[in-house]
């Protein structure tokens, strides 16, 4: 009989600390496919790639606590707002999360970067913020007399005084809008990651989709619809001259 012995059962392999590019591309993956949302998807394709980048730039690196946190500070060197940077983090985060449940990476280790600690916000406003009256300007810049420009300035008042993001005011439909105690509201609203929300509309926003819903003459299905010259309506769109 060999020293090793018939029968022995093979020893459990190991979960890495090092991870190659296909274990990288199949927890890439497994992040890609736990997500619904088709911006969510693109953010994190985006920020997981970079990470990927970086991390197959330098070799023999641990993928570990110290490794992410140097990675952070690569990317504050780069000088980027700090929402950003802890959006890339969450997308990493989320990377050794997948590759510690498919066996991949230790457990431990994957604890240990998500304990990683993001850019701290220090509340200044970074980018371009538009002031007041240059809200005002930018809404009022459509045309009132036109379909085309009440929708637009309906579309723009969604998106200045409800916040709210380029999908969800595409998938924005009459039954979200909803009057709750004396108010109106977008009830309902399925936003980023699936989270629902409901969002106080302001008196100035609803006046303004109330004049370009009576222009269109909608009142069920989507509240923007396509607005062209044709000056036909093609089912659920608007279309103008």
């Amino acid at each position: 009989m060999s020293r090793h012995g018939k029968g022995k059962s093979p020893t459990p392999k190991r979960p890495k600390t090092k991870l190659a590019l296909p274990d990288l591309d199949h927890s890439k993956s497994a992040v890609l496919d736990s997500l619904r949302s088709p911006e969510s998807k693109r953010g994190y394709r985006h920020a997981i790639d970079e990470f990927i980048q970086w991390y197959c730039s330098e070799p023999r690196l641990s993928f570990n606590k110290v490794v992410v946190t140097r990675y952070r500070i690569f990317l504050e060197n780069r000088q980027l707002a700090a929402g950003t940077i802890n959006g890339r983090l969450a997308a990493v985060r989320r990377l050794a999360y997948e590759a510690a449940d498919a066996g991949l990476l230790s457990p431990e280790l994957a604890a240990g970067i998500r304990r990683v600690k993001g850019a701290k916000k220090l509340g200044a406003r970074l980018g371009n913020w538009l002031t007041a009256e240059e809200a005002r300007r930018f809404w009022q810049a459509p045309a009132p007399n036109t379909l085309k420009g009440k929708r637009d300035r309906a579309i723009l008042a969604v998106l200045l005084g409800c916040g709210l993001r380029r999908r969800e005011l595409a998938d924005l439909d009459f039954a979200h809008l909803q009057q709750r105690e004396e108010h109106w509201a977008i009830v309902d609203l399925v936003g980023k990651g699936g989270h629902i929300r409901t969002v106080p509309v302001p008196e100035w926003v609803k006046s303004t989709i109330d004049l370009w819903v009576a222009a269109a003459g909608i009142s069920a299905g989507r509240l923007f619809r396509c607005v062209c010259r044709a000056g036909k309506h093609w089912g659920d769109g608007v279309t103008e001259r």
